[in-house]
């Protein structure tokens, strides 16, 4: 029989201050449920829409650095609707959602920045590039064992470790 152990090499709390500087880790900046429900809002009053649409409205406006999930939206447009603040109805087998007028007087009652805007501020374009730039390498990464012969994955090993020295090298230097 085997026993198979997972050895912990960081705390979750020292894998969540190691990602920190770099947005979340995985995601952006993470939105607070009320900024959810707001940018949704704030959504609805300019136009109609699904949820896959507010999801990409939101990745637009903020250039990728706020991208909510379906289980944060869907859950959101449900709880909006149950209060009345936002209607749903089937159009060409899409759920699409408009303000209420409760919804509209909510929406006109806050002040401030749009939620996006927000979400986003101070956010570090170069930060969200360097996680794009490291997204796509892993995904070519992954190739490698699909679809590479001994020959390329030594190759690519190589590149790997040539391109970890230049890291280091770029981060020793001085200004």
């Amino acid at each position: 029989m085997h026993r198979y152990h997972y050895r912990h090499t960081r705390s979750p709390r020292e894998s969540f201050e190691r990602c920190r500087h770099l947005g979340r880790g995985r995601g952006g900046p993470r939105a607070r449920r009320g900024d959810i429900r707001a940018a949704v809002l704030a959504l609805l009053e300019e136009r109609p829409m699904h949820g896959y649409e507010m999801i990409k409205e939101l990745e637009e406006r903020t250039s990728g650095v706020w991208v909510p999930s379906a289980g944060s939206i869907y859950p959101t447009l449900q709880l909006l609707e149950d209060e009345g603040l936002i209607a749903g109805e089937e159009l060409e087998g899409k759920r699409r959602f408009t303000l209420t007028d409760a919804g509209r007087e909510q929406v006109t009652a806050r002040s401030g920045d749009a939620p996006w805007e927000e979400v986003a501020a101070g956010y570090d374009p170069e930060m969200l590039n360097l996680r794009r730039s490291v997204h796509k390498l892993h995904h070519a990464y992954a190739q490698v064992f699909h679809a590479a012969d001994p020959a390329q994955r030594k190759r690519v090993r190589e590149l790997l470790d040539e391109t970890r020295r230049k890291i280091y090298a770029i981060l020793a230097e001085v200004d």
